[in-house]
């Protein structure tokens, strides 16, 4: 599963290094900021010109203003040469999504496999038991075990602990009658 995203990943990554050959015309623009002028609100052009062209006169079309306020009009407008790689922008995104599809495999993996790994729970109680006896069977690994290795084993343990502690508080409330303190 891992390989074959790996392999695809690699596939379009070769595969859009032979598209940044060739820059799309998305890539590069030049955009003009021009603020109000007379009468006329602000306004932003954007025009996929080359580098040496990016000026108000070969981006804004068309020109708001009449032949003699054109000068003074684009001396207000400032004017950007901007340039961007879509391949990378793509890459990140495969990359993310690769990462995202491999954690809700991930994800479904565990709760397919997590029941059939848990062992059944025999510690459950009723919460009113009436013949509850004072030698309840709290989980106890035997001696000869090793200690917890996996980070499962420990939290299973630190599990059966909280559910000791819980039955416990339970006895003292409902059986004895006492608040704990």
């Amino acid at each position: 599963m891992a390989a074959s995203s790996a392999l695809t990943v690699l596939y379009l990554l070769m595969g859009l290094a032979v598209t940044e050959s060739c820059k799309s015309s998305e890539d590069v623009r030049c955009k003009c900021i021009c603020p109000p002028y007379r009468n006329l609100t602000g306004h932003i052009y954007n025009k996929n010109i080359s580098q040496k062209d990016c000026d108000c006169l070969h981006v804004v079309e068309p020109m708001p203003v009449p032949g003699r306020d054109v000068e003074a009009y684009c001396l207000l407008c400032e004017c950007k040469y901007e340039e961007r790689s879509t391949t990378t922008i793509k890459v990140t995104i495969i990359i993310y999504l690769t990462v995202v599809g491999a954690l809700l495999v991930y994800m479904a993996f565990l709760m397919i496999v997590d029941p059939l790994i848990r062992k059944p729970d025999s510690y459950i109680q009723p919460l009113h038991n009436e013949e509850d006896t004072e030698d309840t069977r709290p989980f106890t690994p035997s001696h000869g075990q090793a200690r917890a290795n996996t980070v499962l084993e420990r939290v299973e343990g630190a599990q059966q602990r909280w559910k000791r502690q819980v039955q416990e508080q339970r006895k003292t409330v409902f059986d004895r009658h006492k608040m704990l303190s």
